[in-house]
């Protein structure tokens, strides 16, 4: 092996890795809504858990991203740590699919049909395929899947270069003695620890081992405990991830220590018992390509059946080796690790986007039981409450730009999108909670109050925001689009109220009804109510304008307001549900 052999090798390493990154970010993207749903199942079930992080792990083609997730999630307290045991665990199965797919490139057969399943002959024209879905195409899908034909190409090139770079090495006695010193079980096992901890991919670092493979110099004896160490090597990642999380985060990090670690311990000792006392010849045959993606995959199944009855016992382990925290921890709401995954972080977003506009909206019902009778107790959750969605818009805010800056499909990107326009939305309804709470304890304190027929306006008035506000609430939360479609109708007939209110009270004023200093708290009133409805028309545009795939918001505003059959009838239907009393004098 010369030094252009090195360098094909290098650079064969080199696309090897990058098209497995590549491949997985696409597929990732691609398959949001499903990783979604997934994350959704998870339960404390032991199959149900196991089956989740097999499934994530097959997709994004990496165990170690799927348990820096895990640690994600019981950092926020998405999920606990026996359903953690249970998804780690699963994830070792899911890696396993990698090798197999790499496995193709031994494919060697005369038959015409079977060549065709090797990747040299179709992986030209997947790489066609990819590149023009890529660079013709302008929906985000289409390109994403033309990113994982790519991807996938560049992978399968990888591996082919990275073998051809090899062949030479079988004739070379100091490659010859190092995979002999493997047959050491324990130099094995620390071997494919150190690789797969430098280059954090236990799928790379299979790889890499079925593509020396090919020099026929590397024996199942010898394969055997690489890929043994290559699963604790793997949770380097993991344990870096916990650094600075609460317990049960560093508690998710060692389980998948401790299983790898177990597991391993465990098996290598039956594989020496084995390789003693029966089957020396096999284990001194050169191991194939298929054999190694066979080799993992029994090995990965092997620890998973030890581990699982065992999940208890994990839990208990290290549960003593990280006890628990004198003082109480505070959970994140956002965890940095879950942008290791962008559809799974979005769903948290959603999550605490819903917690916001849940405070919200307590805010303004708190504010408007205030204007009937204002409590200190009452005012003071009001502030707190706004407080709270000032914290959620500003974490919610810088996490959703950075969560937008990464390569994100084009529904996901449209859905960060909406989010941040209407936590916006919702943190101006809590503003204007506490400015109706100011205004109340201002009549409070200054011993102000409305004639009784005012106080009949108002109410009207309130009961119309009311509504409105637990409309596109529901709309928010639960994409439902006829509660959104209803919230335009009501809004006109809201500010139509406010005008009538702003008239009637003038009227007043001149016949000497009231005083400047009411009227000064009555406008004051009105413009926040009316705001308040202004900005729960801006919601439920964002829901509709999604649903469409449309964020013009002003002209989807615009629309709506021309009129429609639909529209006319839900507003008549408000104007009358919310009209005046003509009776009143005014």
């Amino acid at each position: 092996m010369d030094l252009f052999d090195a360098l094909t090798l290098t650079g064969g390493l080199s696309l090897f890795l990058f098209g497995m990154s590549v491949m997985g970010q696409a597929l990732e993207r691609r398959a949001g809504d499903q990783l979604r749903s997934l994350l959704g199942k998870l339960t404390s079930g032991r199959i149900a858990g196991l089956l989740t992080g097999l499934a994530v792990t097959a997709v994004i083609q990496s165990s170690s991203a799927t348990t820096v997730m895990v640690v994600g999630f019981v950092n926020s307290g998405l999920m606990t740590l026996r359903q953690a045991i249970n998804v780690i665990m699963g994830a070792n199965i899911g890696t396993t699919v990698t090798a197999w797919l790499l496995s193709l490139t031994g494919i060697d057969s005369g038959n015409v049909f079977v060549q065709l399943l090797k990747p040299a002959s179709f992986t030209p024209v997947l790489a066609l395929i990819g590149i023009v879905l890529y660079m013709f195409c302008r929906s985000a899908k289409k390109k994403d899947m033309g990113t994982i034909l790519l991807g996938f190409a560049t992978l399968m090139f990888g591996m082919e270069t990275m073998s051809g770079a090899v062949t030479g090495l079988r004739e070379v006695p100091a490659f010859q003695q190092l995979f002999l010193l493997f047959k050491n079980p324990v130099l094995g096992v620390l071997a494919g620890a150190v690789l797969t901890a430098i280059i954090q991919s236990s799928s790379a670092s299979v790889g890499i081992l079925q593509a020396l493979a090919v020099t026929g110099q590397v024996s199942y004896g010898a394969a055997i405990p690489i890929i043994m160490g290559q699963n604790i090597g793997t949770c380097a990642t993991a344990m870096l991830s916990s650094v600075g999380a609460n317990k049960n985060a560093k508690r998710a990090a060692l389980v998948h220590l401790s299983f790898n670690v177990i597991g391993s311990a465990v098996w290598l000792a039956v594989f020496c018992l084995l390789r003693e006392a029966f089957i020396p010849a096999l284990l001194n045959a050169p191991a194939s390509r298929v054999g190694i993606a066979a080799a993992h995959t029994v090995f990965n199944v092997l620890c998973t059946v030890l581990m699982l009855p065992l999940a208890g016992f994990l839990e208990r382990l290290v549960n003593r080796l990280v006890p628990d925290a004198q003082r109480p921890e505070v959970r994140p709401e956002l965890d940095e690790r879950l942008l290791a995954s962008a559809p799974i972080a979005l769903e948290r977003c959603r999550e605490v986007a819903f917690d916001m506009a849940r405070t919200a909206a307590s805010a303004l019902n708190g504010a408007l039981a205030a204007l009937r009778g204002c409590t200190p107790e009452l005012a003071a959750s009001i502030r707190e409450q706004e407080e709270k969605t000032d914290h959620y818009e500003d974490i919610l805010g810088t996490y959703l730009v950075r969560l937008s800056a990464r390569q994100i499909g084009e529904a996901d990107s449209a859905e960060a999108a909406k989010l941040l326009k209407i936590i916006g939305d919702y943190e101006r309804v809590a503003d204007h909670a506490v400015n109706l709470l100011e205004s109340a304890e201002e009549m409070r304190d200054k011993k102000l109050r409305f004639t009784d027929v005012a106080a009949a306006e108002l109410d009207v008035l309130s009961r119309a925001v009311t509504e409105i506000l637990e409309l596109s609430l529901t709309a928010f939360l639960e994409d439902d689009l006829n509660a959104a479609s209803m919230v335009e109708p009501l809004e006109q007939v809201i500010d139509q109220l406010k005008e009538q209110l702003r008239t009637r009270h003038i009227l007043r004023l001149q016949r000497g009804e009231c005083t400047i200093d009411v009227g000064f708290a009555w406008s004051d009133l009105l413009t926040d109510l009316e705001r308040t409805a202004d900005h729960c028309s801006n919601i439920a545009g964002c829901v509709i304008d999604t649903a469409r795939g449309n964020m013009n918001l002003h002209r989807s505003l615009r629309e709506a307001r021309s009129g429609g059959e639909a529209f006319l009838t839900r507003f008549h239907q408000y104007s009358r549900k919310y009209a005046l009393d003509p009776a009143q004098p005014h």
